[in-house]
């Protein structure tokens, strides 16, 4: 297991490019279950979550390859797997996207309720919801999903929940009624940018797929799609921790390959804390200059700021002058990284979905220890601006969703270094106060997640390669 050793107190400058965007790139890569032939995905990111679906697929029946270009192929050799098992599927709540690309193809699909970060309660209730408008029967047995039908069938769907439009679940239910019979129709669909990239490369495929970018689908189903080249949009979850490192650094950084029209909350937020942010097309450019300043800011499903930038930006606060809330609606138990905070000289406290944060002038260099994708973000922007010298451990999880954060930022002046997480390479100056264990993947119970008890269930899964 690795960790992260950081020498804060530098200034970043220069030009670094965002890479394609993971949230985008997963569920399109788990549509190309429905295609023949072959599908040419550009820019996709280099990331531990995109090796897993890779792994899932090639499980159910898929070549997956990497170009030396870095572009990624995938093409279905075989139709007839079905089992999605729990041993790859629990490494990635987005591998739940191939349950409804299994069903509208194949018939039946047995997936692996999905594991992920631990960022709160999100079930898969509204994804389950959808497909069985669609026509499919559904249970869940001892961990699993368990869905089958001869062939889906039009409906009209809601897809809202306590918290908002479900974004893994719109792209699950979009993709399955491409291939059903009639029309679907989806209300309270998720207008995220990454919901709408899949669905062009639905459409290009040959779906027809109306009123994407609203909560309002409609969907005519098709007799069969087929493979097709596509572009992975640029990853605004990383352009937003870039843009936050140049602020807490008071750097100039320049930034290329940004989609700004994905980005216009969390660039008015920025520029509302004092962070001065220079647009040219698909590129920016951005300075400090004084103090920043604290806001009220609301995590909200799209186009508001999104939940995936409110660690990274809680961390920008903490340097601010005053006192700032943060809200997060999507996920309201999402601040496992406040106590970590804490620990670099942050002043927080939390109040059911809210955080207050207390400016302070300076962070301080403490070992902290990452608890999500995100907070592993949040927490190495933090050792960047603070004083002296921090350890950020658990940063697999940071290698899930970032394509060599690293460095990049270390290309920008940062002074990160990638340590094996081991006691003789820890910083004299740090004295850690909680061991940091491997998980134990070991699990007595799996052989009642596995094949045989499926077929005592009733559905025999087809893992054939």
């Amino acid at each position: 297991m690795d960790m992260f050793v950081i020498q804060g107190g530098y200034p970043l400058s220069g030009r670094t490019t965002v890479s394609g965007a993971k949230n985008a790139a997963l569920p399109i890569m788990a549509a190309s279950l429905l295609a023949d032939g072959m599908t040419t995905l550009h820019g996709v990111p280099d990331l531990v979550d995109v090796d897993t679906l890779a792994h899932l697929l090639r499980a159910l029946g898929s070549q997956v390859e990497r170009t030396e270009s870095g572009d990624l192929t995938l093409e279905v050799l075989n139709t007839r797997p079905n089992l999605a098992d729990y041993e790859l599927v629990r490494r990635m709540r987005a591998s739940v996207c191939v349950l409804g690309p299994l069903l509208a193809r194949r018939g039946a699909a047995c997936v692996s309720l999905p594991g992920g970060c631990n960022i709160g309660d999100r079930p898969i209730d509204l994804h389950l919801k959808g497909l069985k408008a669609l026509g499919a029967s559904i249970r869940v047995e001892r961990g699993y999903v368990i869905a089958e039908a001869q062939r889906l069938r039009g409906a009209n769907i809601y897809l809202g929940g306590p918290f908002g439009s479900t974004v893994t679940g719109t792209a699950n239910v979009m993709a399955a009624a491409t291939l059903a019979e009639g029309r679907t129709t989806i209300e309270a669909a998720a207008c995220e940018p990454e919901v709408v990239d899949l669905g062009h490369y639905l459409n290009a495929m040959g779906a027809r797929i109306t009123g994407l970018g609203t909560p309002f689908l409609q969907i005519d189903g098709v007799e069969r799609l087929h493979g097709v080249p596509h572009t992975i949009i640029p990853d605004r979850i990383e352009a937003a921790t870039l843009m936050i490192a140049a602020a807490m650094t008071h750097g100039e950084v320049r930034i290329d390959n940004v989609r700004v029209d994905h980005m216009t909350a969390i660039i008015e937020k920025l520029r509302e804390i004092g962070v001065t942010i220079d647009v040219n097309g698909t590129s920016v450019r951005v300075t400090t200059s004084g103090r920043l300043r604290s806001i009220d800011c609301i995590a909200l499903p799209y186009p508001g700021v999104p939940t995936d930038v409110q660690a990274q930006l809680m961390a920008l606060l903490t340097c601010a002058s005053g006192i700032s809330i943060v809200t997060d609606k999507v996920f309201p138990d999402r601040f496992m990284h406040l106590p970590e905070l804490v620990r670099l000289g942050a002043r927080i406290r939390r109040e059911g979905n809210c955080a207050i944060v207390s400016g302070v002038g300076e962070l301080s260099g403490a070992s902290v220890m990452a608890s999500d994708l995100r907070a592993s973000a949040a927490l190495v922007l933090a050792g960047l601006a603070a004083t002296g010298e921090s350890v950020i451990r658990r940063i697999y999880h940071l290698d899930r969703g970032y394509d060599q954060l690293e460095i990049k930022l270390n290309q920008l002046g940062a002074q990160i270094h990638r340590m094996v997480d081991e006691p003789q390479n820890m910083p004299a100056s740090l004295t850690l106060s909680v061991s940091d264990k491997a998980e134990d993947t070991s699990d007595p119970t799996h052989e009642l997640r596995g094949p045989t008890w499926l077929k005592r269930m009733g559905i025999t899964p087809r893992t054939e390669a």
